[in-house]
């Protein structure tokens, strides 16, 4: 029997998706060499933005319509959305969606306690807690990653150790909120765990996405002058408008977002910095449009991820009218790109 993993979205989402690979292999399946050879497709899905649950649409229509459909799993946020605690839609909504999707399997029902299947072997991806409790009011991942939970800190240890015992040189430490790492135990801390994380012999690089700007505390900034914490810290603003802010439920203004870019460059003078901004915000005027322009200009991202806003069922924004039109988002997210990237 052959598999084939269809991976959307982000780096946690390939972390999961090597556990997954993992489990297959040790029942005995073997890695198709494309997915239409598979006799198992498990596609690890991603609802971040509506472009990529219609990927994933597209997907299992395409597969649907080969000589011998594979057996398919549909796992991830979509599923997350539908089966964990906090639910954008039902599961028989998302079954009537896809039809031809066999099993609905949340991640934590396809991965056990087995060494991922790594794709490097110099590289690895390390989650160190799950979920998200920020409830930004555009994002899907409160429901799809459910709620915070952090890693016990020996157990990430153990893990970085074998790594490095297998020949692993650089790990990236992930989260939703990696920075909030720690805040739903006692004695732990992001902080601690980067000091750690750098002791280890054998590891040349530690790096880590993603962070919120709110819970980059001085501490963090101490811990990552260490001589091999990566230089490149992403830390999504999303708008450099107040207004929109406020209703993107971010807690900070620009100007305190700017402030905390100088503190670390200031401790971290070599430090590079990316961000995430959406554009079209429902709302967001040419004016407010220009605020953002004007605040990357300042900071002078390495990169950025912008993504033109699309509602996203379930969430507080799904409620607001979605009033740029999609032409306007496609000039503002040009701007936006040809500045920084």
């Amino acid at each position: 029997m052959k598999y084939f993993i269809k991976t959307f979205g982000c780096q946690m989402n390939e972390a999961d998706s090597e556990k997954i690979a993992a489990v297959l292999e040790k029942k005995g399946y073997k890695l198709a060499s494309k997915i239409e050879l598979a006799d198992l497709v498990i596609i690890n899905s991603c609802s971040v933005r509506e472009s990529a649950e219609n990927r994933v649409f597209g997907l299992v229509n395409n597969l649907n319509k080969l000589k011998k459909p594979p057996h398919i799993i549909l796992t991830g946020c979509m599923v997350g959305s539908a089966r964990e605690e906090r639910r954008r839609y039902s599961l028989s909504e998302l079954k009537k969606k896809l039809p031809q999707v066999d099993e609905f399997k949340l991640i934590k029902e396809l991965v056990n306690s087995l060494p991922p299947k790594r794709k490097k072997k110099t590289s690895a991806l390390v989650p160190i807690m799950r979920g998200c409790d920020n409830f930004c009011s555009y994002c899907v991942v409160p429901y799809g990653r459910g709620k915070e939970e952090s890693l016990p800190l020996e157990e990430i240890l153990c893990e970085v150790e074998r790594l490095v015992a297998d020949g692993c040189r650089e790990v990236i430490l992930l989260g939703q909120n990696v920075n909030s790492y720690g805040n739903d135990k006692t004695g732990e801390a992001f902080a601690d765990l980067l000091r750690k994380v750098h002791e280890i012999k054998g590891i040349k690089k530690v790096s880590f996405l993603t962070s919120n700007p709110w819970d980059l505390s001085d501490e963090i900034i101490e811990a990552m002058t260490l001589p091999k914490i990566d230089r490149y810290l992403h830390l999504p603003v999303q708008s450099g408008d107040d207004e929109i802010l406020k209703k993107m439920n971010r807690p900070y203004k620009a100007k305190e977002y700017f402030a905390l870019v100088k503190k670390i460059r200031k401790k971290i003078p070599d430090i590079k910095i990316g961000t995430d901004i959406i554009v079209g915000f429902p709302g967001e005027s040419e004016k407010q449009f220009e605020k953002t322009v004007k605040l990357c200009q300042e900071v002078g991202f390495e990169r950025a991820f912008i993504a033109k806003y699309s509602p996203r069922e379930g969430t507080a924004a799904y409620h607001f009218k979605d009033d740029v039109l999609p032409a306007e988002k496609k000039r503002r997210w040009r701007i936006l790109n040809d500045l920084i990237n």
